[in-house]
């Protein structure tokens, strides 16, 4: 069974910093295609940042220059690290993977497995 467990949300002033970790149980994490997404209620899901196999990121243009994914394959875990946060990234953050591919999507349907996701709050 596949598990993916989410820590590290909160709030925080603009111009802060959060860090996300995401810990996977179940998947061939290091063959794993693994990616952030955000939302608010009632829109759809949006892609901030993901990083395939080869460790390889990608990132929304919303967010380039600010956060940074990494992964660790020996942890099994993913992690976005976002400075420099704004008002409008105040979303529910939630990671998600796809098992045993050589690529990525930035779309919501590709990825299997998800979190329970967690609230960013960024003030004013």
């Amino acid at each position: 069974q596949v598990q993916l467990v989410e820590s590290g949300g909160g709030s925080v002033q603009a111009g802060g910093s959060l860090r996300l970790s995401c810990a996977a149980s179940g998947v061939t994490f290091s063959a794993a295609c693994m990616a952030w997404f955000r939302h608010t209620p009632g829109k759809e899901r949006e892609v901030v940042a993901l990083i395939d196999r080869f460790n390889r990121p990608t990132y929304a243009d919303s967010v380039k220059g600010r956060f940074t994914v990494t992964r660790d394959n020996a942890k099994n875990s993913l992690y976005l690290q976002m400075d420099n946060l704004k008002p409008e990234d105040t979303m529910t953050y939630s990671c998600a993977a796809r098992g045993d591919v050589t690529w990525c999507e930035q779309i919501p349907g590709f990825y299997l497995y998800w979190d329970q996701g967690t609230q960013i709050t960024v003030s004013t």
